[in-house]
């Protein structure tokens, strides 16, 4: 058809590019929104917008204000927005590549061995030789974490994989018997731990980011950081597995770098995640799942807007943590679980019918 027929022709009934655009922009606007709200809320009585004043008179600054809001609330905020987002692309790829929206990295056993990775380099840390424990510094647990990560989401993929097709009941399945090994041994080096880690891995296990700070920020920001990049990298290819594999060939598409690239991403920013904030659920399923029903499952628009709406979720529920019993701080793994289980079971009664189970 000539491209003069075509210019002003509206656009086809299945094409949510404007719709996504919009969605994109509208949640771009949240985070901002919910950002400046997080760094006016919480115990303390310290107001960002003082701190702007003072430095934009060239007051003295005050210095409690300055510690609550640039040494614990900035950090706090700034991990909150890369864990949400950590978690929600990560749900959202591995949505894609197993073509099923119940695959999380939580529910499949892949933030459990994140988990198993970061525990034993908090439990075992004593045992490396001082060269290796001071060249590794604070890097030594999302580093751990990515690997424990990667080696779930590996094993997962080849035994859920077999010739060249993917079994949804067999993922959720291997899942559960990856989560379970994963927490024995984690119980084991649970048991070796001394009292400080005890304590440290039991408020770990439910999920904060009460320990935010800078120096974790530098060590967990790069992974998470890589594997956001690396994720609209991906978009194409899982839209194209989106059609089977066998159709993703025919179209171009190089499958098997696909699914290797989408592994490494997964594990990179669950690890990371996991390393920084413990054991925070649910995010990688509502995130994603509500924006393929708002905009559709093009990946090209639902990796980036899953980014944007995981962390207004996480800095949301971060928000609800903080003042929901204040002056104490609820652990936010209960909060993204108590909003994540009802909606859990409703994407199952929703697709009961539909799923390989």
């Amino acid at each position: 058809m000539p491209a003069e027929l075509t210019a002003g022709a509206p656009p086809l009934a299945g094409d949510r590019t404007t719709r996504a655009r919009a969605v994109t922009l509208g949640l771009a606007a949240l985070l901002a929104a919910l950002a400046a709200i997080s760094l006016e809320v919480g115990a303390a009585d310290a107001s960002f917008l003082d701190l702007a004043r003072a430095w934009a008179g060239g007051a003295p600054l005050d210095a409690t204000s300055r510690v609550v809001l640039l040494d614990i609330r900035l950090p706090r905020l700034a991990m909150g927005v890369l864990v949400g987002a950590a978690l929600a692309v990560s749900g959202a790829v591995m949505q894609g590549l197993f073509r099923n929206p119940l695959a999380d990295p939580g529910l499949v056993g892949v933030g459990a061995g994140a988990g198993l990775g970061a525990i034993a380099a908090i439990v075992l840390a004593g045992l490396l030789p001082p060269a290796i424990g001071g060249a590794l510094g604070h890097y030594a647990t999302p580093l751990a974490a990515f690997a424990g990560g990667w080696v779930s989401t590996l094993i997962l993929y080849r035994v859920a994989t077999r010739q060249g097709r993917t079994s949804v009941a067999v993922m959720l399945l291997a899942g559960i018997a990856l989560g379970a090994l994963a927490g024995a041994l984690s119980g084991v080096l649970i048991y070796m731990a001394d009292d400080a880690q005890l304590r440290d891995l039991t408020f770990w296990g439910l999920g904060s980011l009460a320990g935010a700070s800078w120096t974790k920020l530098a060590a967990a920001a790069p992974l998470i950081l890589a594997a956001l990049a690396a994720a609209p990298l991906l978009a194409r290819g899982l839209n194209g597995l989106a059609l089977g594999e066998g159709a993703a060939m025919h179209l171009g598409v190089r499958v098997q770098r696909v699914k290797s690239a989408a592994v490494l991403t997964v594990a990179a920013a669950a690890g990371a995640a996991v390393a920084a904030s413990g054991g925070i659920g649910f995010i990688g399923i509502v995130a994603p799942h509500l924006l393929r029903l708002t905009i559709g499952p093009d990946h090209r628009w639902l990796l980036p807007a899953s980014a944007l709406f995981g962390a207004a979720l996480l800095v949301g529920a971060d928000m609800v943590s903080r003042t929901l019993v204040a002056p104490a701080e609820l652990p936010i793994g209960i909060v993204t679980a108590a909003v994540g289980g009802p909606f859990f079971l409703w994407i199952l009664l929703r697709n009961r019918a539909t799923l390989d189970l």
